[in-house]
């Protein structure tokens, strides 16, 4: 099933992306090799997740969230 998450990270950057095992790709992120963004920024923090019926749903849903401004985001 994929899923459509957002990632806080230590310098209070957000990264949103996509997967369909969100275990697996927060165990890489937490290593360094998720990606070159949040490597620079770890450690990272899962903050929100939602999952999706298919891949196109979740990349539509991924693309609305990236556009939204870092000042939108609020989590506790």
């Amino acid at each position: 099933m994929p899923f459509v998450y957002i990632l806080s990270c230590a310098d209070g950057a957000f990264y949103v992306g996509k997967t369909n095992d969100l275990r697996l790709r927060l165990e890489e992120y937490q290593s360094g090799v998720g990606a070159s963004f949040t490597a620079a920024r770890r450690p990272v923090r899962m903050v929100y997740a939602e999952p999706h019926a298919s891949e196109r749903s979740a990349a539509a849903r991924e693309r609305q969230i990236k556009r939204w401004t870092s000042r939108s985001l609020t989590f506790s």
